[in-house]
């Protein structure tokens, strides 16, 4: 008999969630808070009464087993005891629209609960007790009905009827599946080197329901090398779902190109690209409720029957086959996207669907499951993770609506104390001479402004409609929300700082250490295979990224020849900040012999832009026969495709391009072949100092003795190792990289580079650069110069 396993919550959504989308009175922004609530009311409930309670089901019904399972928020029993199952809501809906029959999916789940419990205690009735709590107005307001045992066995039955043409769908798709993945070869005639140690590695992971962090260098087919034992261990029962989460478009398209030889060899796999609520919404600006988007309006009414059709008859839900199929049945095609994801293998997916707090996919990964993640270019969830727990709040911005709002009391009141709140931070930088100030803690009383902030801005919008400022009213809510909810997370692993210079006064609290909220998302699922071509050291990014005792480190050599790169070191100039404009010829005259070796393309990466347009300035003036292009600092998507559609093949000539260190076009691009020859990484890649880098050294100073190399190194080499490693994509690929600061001499630097790197050669003088540059382009038999 097959078991269907579902939690309560998910049951009772799904089959009784009705009307529309509407976001205005609730969301994800409220999670925190109505957490906070229902321990607040459990608490005050009394010692008898019993929160919490785990209750679980299983019920035959036609050759299929459910087992159902969640949490009542509470149990008690009344006076004449009685017992009650208590089920506690959170909600800023107006009080009128909080009647008896305000949800009828509330109930429901309710009602699950009491049964589970007269299964388990026979009694003669229950009482189901719905207790919402308004957040704005801070009222209760419970409901109480009764129920028989039959009454409840009928309803709970006609849920699981209801649900029989779902777990129908799902029993006929999982044997085809699996007979697919079982017979699943190896997409292509042979592994490179280290591709079949790869695939062994996480295989074995999954297998052992363990945490993986890996260094595979570019050339392994990282991607197909994860997928691919991911497949074989779904098709033996170790997984039921694939997460593969990514921080780049480009990256998800590769999973995808992977993903189709395996079609091709005839597997049964539903896969799905979650793309972006904006890139989806049709409306020019994003409003989820039925009174401003008509795909909001009755979208749960619609969804069931369009659901099952789509899943019925597609296997793969790109972006366009969810623009297509959203359209034919008038569905938002965001959240019908998250609907199909329910009911995929394989979803591929941008890092914030796992961990960030506010568009997690919660149904998807609040319980415990044997979901796998594969979590391509890790490196760079680092500084993801800490931006997604961090919030701010900018005076400006809260300026402009209060400007906006002009004569409106409930607005202009609570905003003005919030600036002027904020305003007493500026006055303090303005007292110390100082732009940056760090707080020795969180400030209480800045936070409870904007918790009152927040309040009259709910209320606001329930009395305003129809008014132009609404979508303005709502962001700056969503802002306000965020901050007081990283205010219940503020700890040890905060800091408190604030910006004179940033838009006119900012308070940020910072997520120092994201390792707990990581290791969180993490533990939702079965196994966690984290891999990246740089992680170096691999140490740094398991303390970091919830590697804690339990994950194993995997470290793969670089499966092309060491003898194509030709990987050479500058370490007689100095490129600290001090030394710039001193040694700025010196390091120009490098770069035009690196160029001029041989005829092509390439790339020279700066640490700020500032340094980046005064070599650019000079390399121009002293060799305008060069043909150069440079980086803007906020290139549209347009412009950053023009510039990277100049790096062709079929270069006449030579094309130097002038990057910055750790942007867009330092990690993520793929120029093969002829497409780029070259490159130099100027500097070590240090963060710049200030307030939050500061403040990063002395948090892991003292939690792991490395403040430094937390703060500065680490993170700059591996901005370093990334920008290098443009060069050589391939087997066939050839190519030469030139490293410029004398930092690099020093072992603390050079003790991070990969192990293909220990052929690194100095140049002490462009003369001797050139003469290393000839002798390496002379084994490819090929002109040199420009």
């Amino acid at each position: 008999m097959q078991k269907i396993r579902l939690s309560v919550r998910g049951l009772v959504e799904f089959l009784l969630r009705s009307g529309s989308i509407d976001n205005r009175y609730g969301g994800s922004e409220r999670m925190a808070e109505g957490a906070r609530i229902h321990r607040m009311l459990q608490r005050q409930a009394g010692g008898s009464y019993q929160k919490e309670v785990p209750l679980a089901d299983e019920t035959a019904l036609e050759d299929l087993l459910f087992h159902v399972e969640g949490r009542a928020d509470g149990i008690f029993f009344d006076k004449q005891g009685a017992p009650v199952i208590d089920e506690i809501k959170t909600t800023a809906a107006p009080m009128g629209l909080i009647t008896e029959d305000f949800d009828r999916a509330h109930w429901g789940q309710a009602m699950c609960y009491a049964h589970f419990w007269l299964k388990a205690n026979p009694a003669p009735s229950i009482s189901v007790r719905l207790t919402y709590f308004q957040v704005d107005s801070e009222q209760v307001i419970p409901y109480l009905r009764r129920y028989t045992p039959q009454e409840l066995e009928d309803f709970y039955l006609s849920l699981l009827k209801s649900y029989l043409r779902w777990a129908d769908l799902q029993g006929k798709w999982l044997p085809q599946r699996t007979a697919s993945l079982m017979a699943l070869r190896f997409p292509y005639p042979g592994y490179r080197p280290g591709q079949r140690e790869m695939a062994s590695a996480v295989y074995r992971t999954i297998k052992a329901q363990g945490r993986l962090f890996c260094q595979a260098p570019t050339g392994i087919g990282k991607t197909i090398s994860s997928l691919f034992p991911a497949l074989k261990a779904m098709g033996e029962g170790l997984t039921n779902r694939v997460f593969y989460l990514t921080a780049k478009t480009i990256t998800r398209q590769a999973a995808l190109d992977a993903l189709e030889p395996m079609y091709r060899q005839g597997i049964c796999l539903k896969s799905i690209v979650l793309t972006a609520k904006g890139k989806l919404c049709p409306l020019e600006t994003p409003s989820c409720n039925p009174e401003e988007c008509p795909l909001a309006d009755g979208y749960y009414d619609r969804l069931q029957d369009a659901l099952y059709t789509s899943i019925l008859e597609n296997d793969r839900f790109t972006r366009e086959t969810v623009e297509a199929l959203s359209g034919r049945y008038r569905l938002c095609p965001y959240e019908f996207s998250l609907e199909l994801a329910y009911w995929c293998d394989v979803v591929i997916c941008d890092y914030n669907y796992l961990f960030d707090p506010i568009v997690r996919l919660r149904r998807l990964f609040s319980e415990k499951s044997d979901n796998v993640y594969l979590i391509d270019e890790a490196h760079n969830l680092v500084e993801r993770a800490r931006e997604m727990y961090s919030a701010r709040l900018c005076r400006d911005g809260l300026n402009a609506l209060k400007r906006a709002a002009k004569g409106q009391r409930l607005l202009t009141g609570p905003l003005g104390k919030l600036t002027t709140a904020l305003y007493q931070f500026c006055k303090q930088c303005e007292q110390e001479t100082v732009e940056e100030l760090t707080l020795p803690e969180l400030p209480e009383e800045l936070a409870g402004a904007a918790r009152k902030a927040s309040e009259r801005l709910e209320q606001w919008l329930a009395e305003n409609r129809a008014s132009p400022l609404r979508a303005d009213v709502l962001e700056c809510l969503w802002n306000l929300n965020f901050f007081l909810q990283a205010c219940g997370w503020f700890d040890e692993r905060y800091a408190a700082l604030f910006s004179a210079r940033e838009s006119g006064g900012t308070l940020r609290l910072f997520c120092l250490d994201p390792c707990g909220q990581v290791d969180g998302a993490l533990e939702t699922g079965g196994s966690a295979i984290l891999f990246s071509a740089t992680f170096s050291p691999a140490g740094y990014f398991a303390s970091v990224l919830g590697g804690l005792e339990k994950a194993k480190q995997y470290r793969l050599p670089s499966p092309f020849d060491p003898q194509n790169l030709c990987l050479l070191c500058a370490g007689q100039v100095s490129v600290k900040y001090r030394d710039r404009q001193r040694s700025l010829p010196e390091l120009v005259e490098l770069l035009y012999t690196l160029a001029a070796a041989r005829k092509g393309n390439y790339l020279f990466f700066f640490p700020s832009y500032s340094y980046l347009h005064a070599a650019y300035a000079l390399f121009h003036e002293r060799f305008p026969e060069i043909e150069t292009i440079v980086q803007g600092s906020a290139m549209p998507e347009e412009a950053r495709e023009r510039f990277l559609a100049r790096f062709s093949q079929e270069q006449e000539k030579t094309l130097c391009g002038f990057c910055v260190l750790g942007g867009i076009y330092s990690e993520g691009i793929d120029l093969m072949g002829e497409r780029l020859i070259g490159a130099a990484v100027v500097g070590v890649g240090l963060p710049q100092a200030g307030a939050q880098t500061e403040a990063l050294r002395r948090y892991y100073e003292q939690a792991e003795g490395h403040g430094f190399d937390f703060a500065y190194r680490f993170p700059g080499m591996n901005k370093v190792l990334q920008a290098a490693g443009r060069v050589v994509r391939s087997e066939t690929d050839r190519g030469a990289v030139l490293l410029i600061d004398s930092r690099f001499r020093f072992p603390a630097y050079s003790g991070l580079f990969p192990e293909h790197w220990k052929g690194m050669q100095q140049v002490a003088s462009p003369a001797e650069l050139q003469a290393r540059l000839q002798a390496f382009w002379r084994q490819d038999g090929e002109p040199h110069g420009t």
